[in-house]
């Protein structure tokens, strides 16, 4: 029997096809809980009103939360966030000379009323950014609540499996 493919909750956007080996650790965590999503390339410079479309017709579609990724001066979050609604979050990528502190303060520096959430720079953040969304989205989905308090045991049980080596190695 086919199995009949989820509807996305989450969108993933990145300014350049570049990006993706970043941004592919925010699906990576969605799809490790099943939380279904979609990926695309959009730029707040090169492609203003079809980023613009993507974020007015993003709820209507069912997307819940916006990831957005994008290095430089990093507007695709923030520009993303003037056309919903719907919780932005940022991730600050690594694509200049300046190693994402641009893209960071871009992203973090949002005008009052346009909020973005705004996590770390890289493949970190972009993993936070996935997880974030899956905390966003457990507000009113106790399966994925479940899920999360096991995914935050098991990095709990592996930070002290890590102690009792190192307690063995040279304390023991």
């Amino acid at each position: 029997m086919a199995r009949k493919e989820q509807k996305p909750v989450v969108g993933i956007l990145m300014g350049s096809d570049s990006d993706l080996s970043t941004m592919q650790e925010a699906r990576s965590v969605l799809q490790e809980a099943g939380v279904p999503c979609e990926i695309r390339v959009l730029s707040a410079h090169r492609a203003p009103e079809d980023t613009a479309s993507y974020a007015k017709s993003a709820a209507g579609r069912g997307i819940k939360v916006i990831i957005a990724g994008a290095g430089g001066a990093a507007h695709l979050a923030g520009v993303l966030a003037s056309h919903t609604t719907l919780p932005v979050i940022g991730v600050p990528l690594d694509a200049t000379l300046f190693k994402g502190v641009d893209s960071y303060l871009s992203t973090l520096q949002m005008p009052p009323g346009i909020p973005v959430a705004t996590v770390s720079i890289g493949k970190w953040g972009a993993r936070n950014a996935g997880i974030l969304a899956m905390e966003i989205l457990a507000l009113g989905d106790k399966k994925l609540s479940v899920f999360l308090k096991e995914f935050k045991s098991k990095l709990r049980q592996g930070v002290l499996e890590k102690d009792r080596k190192l307690q063995e190695a040279c304390c023991g």
